[in-house]
Formats: structure tokens, sequence, C-alpha cells
């Protein structure tokens, strides 16, 4: 019952699983210094500054902050974000939003209003294990205007 020796070894043996559908928010007034690594979508209300690295969407709220690195699979910037940002799909950049930096991005969204200055490349595609991207340099308010060249 309590002494046995099976349910004291069971006790040592922990497994975590991934929180399937689950948020981790950071709020408003709390400030990471750091790495910050999950498996699940995250939202930032407060302040992160050091490496985001996130298996799923980023959302970075109107008084979110983040300086320095992230990487995700899709990500809403509604806040400020400056440093490098590598999103596997979908960049979302809303009208509040500002943001410096180098972007990689499979395929971008930027709504009229948005403080976007960046250095952007974008996938448009894979074929052959080989990716083309296009690079666009951007020093816009409101919308993207700049040079896009591609590379093969």
């Amino acid at each position: 019952m309590f002494g046995s020796s099976k349910s004291s070894e069971d006790s040592k043996t922990t497994t975590s699983t991934p929180s399937v559908g689950g948020l981790n928010a950071l709020v408003k007034g709390t400030t990471v210094e750091g790495t910050v690594r999950c498996d699940s979508d995250i939202r930032v209300d407060g302040t992160i500054k050091g490496k985001l690295i996130c298996k799923s969407k980023v959302i970075i709220g109107p008084t979110g902050s983040v300086e320095g690195e992230i990487s995700c699979q899709n990500a809403v910037i509604e806040g400020r974000f400056k440093g490098t940002l590598s999103v596997t799909e979908l960049l979302n950049v809303r009208e509040t939003a500002e943001i410096d930096g180098d972007i990689a991005t499979g395929k971008l969204l930027v709504q009229s209003g948005a403080k976007f200055n960046v250095d952007c490349k974008m996938g448009t595609g894979h074929s052959n294990g080989s990716t083309k991207s296009e690079d666009v340099k951007s020093n816009a308010s409101a919308t993207i205007a700049g040079k896009a060249t591609t590379n093969n």
C-alpha cells in the first residue's frame, strides 16, 4: 500500500506530454530574460529579452514586447518586436505592430498602419530539396514598399 516499492518507483519516473491545445501566457508587467522554449502556443503581453523558441504559434499582444530572436511555426504580432524572426508558415503583422529587424517567413500579411522596418526573406516553395526565396527590403510604415528580387 503506502510502503510498496512499486509506487515509489512509479513516483520517480515522470513523463512529460505536451499540452495539446494549451496556451502559455506571459502577462503585462512580467519580464523574462533568457531563453523560453514551448511546444504549444504562447501569448506575450509582457516583455521577453532573449530567445523564444516555439513549435507552434507566437502571439505578441498590443502591450507585448520581444527583443532578441523568435523561431516559430506561425506568428501574430500586435505589439513590438526587434531582432531576428523566423516563421516557417504565416507571419501576420497587425496594424498596431512595430517591427525592426530581419525576418524569414513562408507567408506574410501586413495590415495598414503597421510600422514594418525589416529585411525580409520569403520562401516561395520547395522543389527537389531546394528552396526558392524572395528578398524584400522594407523601410515603410503602413505597407510593404521596397525592392524584391528572386534568388534561384
